[in-house]
This record gives C-alpha cells, sequence and structure tokens, in this order.
C-alpha cells in the first residue's frame, strides 16, 4: 500500500466542508468522530458520530459537520491488488458513510500509521502496510459486531447507548458517573457496565479515559495552555496523574508530545 497523506484527530469548525466534484486520484478513508453530512449519488445522508467512509479514486466527495464541529482521522493512499482484494473479501463497503458503535481501535490504528508515516523508521513502510490490514480486519469486525448488536433483543438499549458514548467523546470534560449512565437506561451498575462493554468491545471507563486524552493531545497540539490547565480541561485536577495517564498512552509526557507536534 503506498501511503501519500494521512492526519489524525484533525478539528474543524461548523463552516468546514468538502466539495470536491470530480473526488481524488487516491483513494480516501475518512474515520468521522462528530455528526457529519455526506452527499452520495445527489442525495444527502447524515451521520453519527462514529462512521467511516473509504472513496474510491474519482468519487464525488462532498461533506461536512452536522453540529457545531468536525473531527475525523483520513488518509490519501493507494492499495495493491491484493488490498483491494482483500476490501473485498471482507466486504468492506466503498463510496458510502456507514455508522459503527466503535471507532477508538480504527482511530488508533491511524493514529499509528500516522506516526510512522512522519517518522523516520527503517521499515516504516512494512510497518504501515501491516498496520492498513490490520484496519481493514477491525473494520470488518465493527461491522460484523454492528449487525449482531441490532439483531439481539437488547438493541431497544442501543440509541441511548450510543448517545451516552457520543457525549462522553463530545463533551470529555464532564464528570462521568456510572451509576448516573445505568440509571438513565434503568439498568443496575452492573448490568449497565457489561452491556456497554458488550455493545462496544471497550469500558466506559476506558472510553472516558481515550475521549480525554485525546482531547488533551488535540490541547497539547493547537494551544499554548500549561499541562496543568490542559489536565482541567480535561477532567484532570491532579496534574501528576494526568501526566501519568497521558504518558501511558502515547509513550511522551505532555511536554515531550508538544515538543514533537511542534517540530512536524
Amino acid at each position: 500500500m503506498k501511503m501519500v497523506e494521512i492526519g489524525y484527530n484533525h478539528r474543524h469548525g461548523r463552516s468546514f466542508c468538502i466539495d470536491r466534484p470530480n473526488g481524488t486520484e487516491s483513494w480516501l478513508m475518512l474515520i468521522v468522530k462528530t455528526p457529519a453530512h455526506f452527499r452520495i449519488n445527489g442525495k444527502d445522508i447524515r451521520t453519527g458520530a462514529h462512521s467511516f467512509i473509504i472513496f474510491r479514486p474519482d468519487t464525488p466527495q462532498y461533506y461536512y459537520p452536522a453540529s457545531t464541529e468536525y473531527f475525523d482521522d483520513w488518509m490519501h493512499f493507494f492499495p495493491d491488488e491484493n488490498e483491494q482484494k482483500m476490501m473485498e473479501e471482507l466486504n468492506i463497503p466503498l463510496d458510502r458513510p456507514v455508522d459503527i458503535t466503535d471507532i477508538t481501535e480504527m482511530s488508533e490504528m491511524i493514529r499509528s500509521m500516522c506516526f510512522e508515516h512522519y517518522s523516520t523508521n527503517t521499515f516504516k513502510e512494512k510497518a504501515i502496510d501491516l498496520y492498513y490490514q490490520l484496519l481493514m480486519y477491525k473494520t470488518s469486525e465493527k461491522l460484523s459486531k454492528k449487525r449482531t448488536f441490532t439483531d439481539r433483543p437488547e438493541g431497544i438499549y442501543s440509541e441511548k447507548l450510543l448517545w451516552i458514548r457520543q457525549s462522553i467523546y463530545r463533551w470529555p470534560g464532564r464528570d462521568y458517573s456510572i451509576d448516573d449512565m445505568a440509571k438513565e437506561l434503568s439498568l443496575s451498575r452492573s448490568r449497565f457496565q457489561h452491556l456497554y462493554t458488550e455493545t462496544f468491545g471497550v469500558s466506559v471507563n476506558k472510553d472516558v479515559i481515550t475521549s480525554r486524552l485525546n482531547k488533551a493531545a488535540e490541547l497539547l497540539r493547537t494551544t499554548d495552555l500549561s499541562v496543568k490547565d490542559v489536565g482541567v480541561n480535561v477532567g484532570y485536577s491532579n496534574t501528576s496523574y494526568f501526566v501519568k495517564l497521558f504518558g501511558s498512552s502515547y509513550g511522551l509526557t505532555p511536554l515531550q508530545f508538544r515538543q514533537s507536534e511542534d517540530k512536524r
């Protein structure tokens, strides 16, 4: 697979709009983290906060935010024949947006591919190839889990669960109480946690941490806020605890992360 360009966790305001009537020469994959509108074959489609789309070359591209902001991961690439066959065998949809319940793992792989692409690592191209294959397998798994989830009797909780998860990623700095979230679904604390993990493949506590650290990385990249203020903004008043969590996820302290981003 030839990588052309890639971006992780990019943010845009309400006025953001992509309008490419003739598409692009390369393939384009988007992992969309906020609600968005897509125009496909003249029809407007609104997606939720967790969706993806893979555009083939020359396919018209038109999309814009469905809320006050737009977050996504993206990559322009050229898959070889075997990789295109792989997408076909895995039944990966093309040229249309697909809502899924969980984009966390997929986004993490884009992040890893992004780091490799802009690195000077000796085997970065081979690493990107392997990450890409894993990304396709995980995408197929998410689609399969979505179908299974829809068919389950407990699918009656799907909309509320998805709203809770979207809220966690939309407002990471809030104080999220498992008891309050369970009450919203009229479930016990343990039943809510089990159902959340079963549905999204990740615990609610892990999602809260991931959403907060994603937002922290964005603030470190785009603002001059101190590490302490970044931590407070994403819900961590204890700076030492915030630094420890950030380091375990990114492999860098917040300051080191900011310095590495400044050098790009």
